[in-house]
């Protein structure tokens, strides 16, 4: 029995929780994040001030979930496409591409997500908020590269690391450029180019 109430316990926290994420975003999309205060979140999600507390520490530590969630979908679908066996360069462009569409859905989170590639350049206590997650998103792309590297679908003499860097300078270029392109269409074309640089030497 106790088990029971254990597990309801569980269930009622994941959709409060969900319930504050899905409140926030709202918010965040109709007035941006810094006009949105928690008490416009947790109206919205009709919850006390307080309950925001029992899950975030902060409006950053909030934002860093909902990127957290991306990073899960980007692997998630990474996962999938490696297990299939299908070529790296479809696997890296499936995958960059996820995460363009997820960025440009969520563009209050964009700014977080080109910061974590840099921790050094955050300000503390907003770079202890992130110990983990610029490397989950690196592991993610180095994992294709060298997915690809062993396939002999990517050329091996470029370091897997050196290629996964290439791809926050992608997102930071399409995210500030001037061009009248639409975000995830211009990461779409940087990364085609990208893709013609990693075909192995004939």
């Amino acid at each position: 029995m106790a088990g029971v109430v254990m597990g309801r316990r569980e269930r009622k926290k994941l959709q409060s929780k969900q319930t504050i994420l899905t409140a926030a975003v709202k918010q965040f999309m109709e007035k941006g994040v810094k006009e949105t205060s928690i008490a416009d979140i947790m109206n919205e999600a009709e919850l006390g001030v307080g309950t925001f507390y029992n899950y975030f520490e902060s409006k950053e530590a909030l934002l860093l979930c909902l990127l957290e969630q991306i990073v899960k979908d980007t692997r998630s679908l990474a996962e999938q496409r490696m297990a299939e066996k299908i070529p790296a360069s479809e696997v890296l462009e499936e995958t960059l591409m996820l995460t363009a569409e997820k960025l440009d859905a969520n563009r209050f989170v964009l700014p977080l997500f080109l910061s974590v590639a840099d921790r050094s350049s955050m300000p503390r206590p907003k770079r202890d908020l992130i110990p983990k997650m610029a490397p989950a998103f690196r592991t993610v792309f180095t994992e294709i590269v060298k997915y690809g590297q062993m396939r002999k679908d990517f050329r091996k003499d470029v370091p897997p690391e050196i290629v996964t860097e290439l791809f926050h300078s992608i997102f930071q270029a399409a995210a500030f450029s001037s061009l009248a392109i639409p975000f995830t269409h211009n990461v779409k074309m940087k990364i085609e180019l990208l893709l013609l640089g990693l075909e192995p030497k004939k």
